[in-house]
């Protein structure tokens, strides 16, 4: 049985692409500045943890004008909201195992074998 941290991605859990995965899912797909605005992160910085979610297929860059503006919208793929919802099952386990009631024994280490 594999305790559910050993099922957290490094690619998906770090907290910045999480949230960039998590916003893209919420829309059809989200504009560069958004990301940038929403989450406080330099354009630099940005565009690293986009190139490590787009190297690993989880998410898709369209590049377009909005008018005469040059902009850069990301989109989710199948394999990205397919990693989010992992990534998300492992937390809500990870969730259950410790938000049990004060006092209530805590889930085995070991399970026993009988």
């Amino acid at each position: 049985m594999t305790h559910p941290t050993g099922r957290l991605s490094d690619v998906v859990h770090q907290r910045h692409r999480l949230g960039i995965l998590a916003i893209a899912d919420e829309a059809a797909r989200v504009e560069f500045t958004y990301l940038h605005d929403v989450l406080e992160l330099t354009r630099g910085n940005l565009n690293r943890h986009l190139a490590v979610l787009e190297e690993a297929g989880l998410i898709v860059l369209e590049k377009g004008y909005d008018g005469r503006r040059p902009k850069t919208w990301i989109v989710i793929t199948g394999e990205g909201r397919a990693a989010l919802s992992a990534e998300l099952t492992a937390l809500e386990e990870l969730i259950r195992r410790h938000g049990r009631e004060r006092g209530a024994a805590p889930p085995p280490v070991h399970p026993s074998t009988g």
